[in-house]
C-alpha cells in the first residue's frame, strides 16, 4: 500500500475545522498550526491534537511565524495547506520547499485578493464566487493558481450563509487537492493575470456605512447582507441615531423624489420604509440600536414612528 502525502494545516480557527477533519479521516493530516484566534478554538484544537497524537503549534504573533521553519523541519510534512491563516508566511519559511505551500482563498483570484473576499463579492453584487487553491509566495494571494472552484451566490445571500456554504465545500476541495498531490507527478498551475488583479483591504467603518444620498436600494441591500452577521449589520443614521440594519428588502414602489434617507409612512406589515437614491425604497425588517437588536415593528413602537407621516433621517 502506497504511503499518502503528509499534509500539515495552518489555520486561523473554526473555518478550517471541517477541512482538518476531512484530511484526518483520509489519513493525510500530520500536524496543525494555528494563528492568532479565539482562545476557545486554540485550546480546543490543541487538546484534540494531544488526544490524537498530532503535532500542534500556536503562532500568536507575526514574529512567531518566523520560527515556523524549525517546526516544519521537525514534523517533515510533504505539503502545507493554509486555510484562513492570518499571517503572511515569510520567504525564509517558504524556502522549506518549492510548491510545498498551498493556500485556499475564499474568493476568485486574482480579482478578489484580500482578507475578506466574502464581504466584497456580496457588496459588489456578484452572482458567483470561488474557492481558489493556489501556491503561496512572499505576497498575499499572488501565487500561481491551481484552480478556482466556482460557487453560486444565492439571492439574498448573507455573509454568514455564504461563509457556511464555502466552509462545507472547503472540506471536499482540500481532499481533491490532496488526491492531486498523491497521484500527479506535478500539479499544473497558471500565473495570475495582474491586469485583472484587485486587492481589498479589511473593511473599515466607512466601508460598512450606508450613504442614503448616493446608494440605490440594491446597493444598500447588498451591503446589509455583506455585513450580516460579522458586523451585526450595515451602519446607518436613523433619526439622528447611529444604528445597524441587519435585514431589509427592496420594495417595488417609488418615493416620488423625496430626499434620500426619508422615513416614509409605516407599511401595513410594520416595516420601516426609507427612501434611497434613484427614487427607490427599502423596507427595514431587523436592526440593532442602543436598546438592543429588535424587529422593525418593535423599533417603530419604541420610537413612536407610527405617528410620523414623513421624517428625515
Amino acid at each position: 500500500m502506497e504511503t499518502k502525502k503528509k499534509i500539515l494545516v495552518l489555520c486561523g480557527g473554526e473555518f478550517a475545522f471541517k477541512s482538518i477533519h476531512a484530511l484526518g479521516y483520509e489519513k493525510y493530516l500530520c500536524g496543525i498550526g494555528i494563528g492568532k484566534g479565539d482562545p476557545f478554538y486554540v485550546e480546543g484544537l490543541e487538546k484534540e491534537c494531544i488526544n490524537n497524537e498530532i503535532p500542534f503549534k500556536s503562532f500568536p504573533t507575526k514574529t512567531s511565524v518566523k520560527r515556523m521553519l524549525e517546526w516544519l523541519n521537525e514534523v517533515q510534512p510533504d505539503h502545507i495547506f493554509s486555510i484562513a491563516f492570518p499571517y503572511l508566511i515569510p520567504q525564509e519559511v517558504l524556502n522549506y520547499g518549492t510548491e510545498k505551500f498551498i493556500n485556499f482563498h475564499t474568493g476568485p483570484l486574482p480579482r478578489y485578493r484580500g482578507a475578506m473576499p466574502i464581504f466584497e463579492v456580496l457588496k459588489n453584487q456578484e452572482k458567483n464566487t470561488a474557492i481558489c487553491a493556489h501556491f503561496m509566495n512572499q505576497a498575499f494571494d499572488q501565487g500561481n493558481v491551481i484552480f478556482n472552484d466556482q460557487i453560486q451566490i444565492a439571492k439574498n445571500e448573507t455573509f454568514g450563509s455564504l461563509a457556511t456554504k464555502m466552509n462545507n465545500r472547503m472540506g471536499q476541495i482540500v481532499i481533491n487537492v490532496a488526491h492531486m498531490l498523491d497521484y500527479a507527478s506535478k500539479i499544473p498551475s497558471t500565473v495570475q493575470d495582474e491586469t485583472e488583479a484587485c486587492y481589498y483591504e479589511k473593511p473599515t467603518l466607512s466601508d460598512t456605512f450606508i450613504h442614503w444620498n448616493t446608494m440605490n436600494a440594491s446597493e444598500i441591500i447588498a451591503l446589509i447582507n455583506a455585513c450580516n452577521p460579522w458586523n451585526t449589520g450595515a451602519e446607518a443614521i436613523v433619526l439622528g441615531e447611529q444604528i445597524k440594519i441587519i435585514a431589509a428588502e427592496k420594495i417595488e414602489e417609488l418615493h416620488n423624489e423625496l430626499n434620500e434617507g426619508t422615513i416614509l409612512p409605516i407599511s401595513e406589515h410594520n416595516l420601516i420604509k426609507i427612501s434611497c437614491a434613484d427614487n427607490e425604497i427599502i423596507a427595514v425588517k431587523i436592526l440593532s440600536c442602543s436598546e438592543g437588536i429588535m424587529t422593525a415593528e418593535n423599533y417603530i413602537k419604541l420610537k413612536k414612528l407610527d405617528t410620523l407621516i414623513c421624517a428625515s433621517l
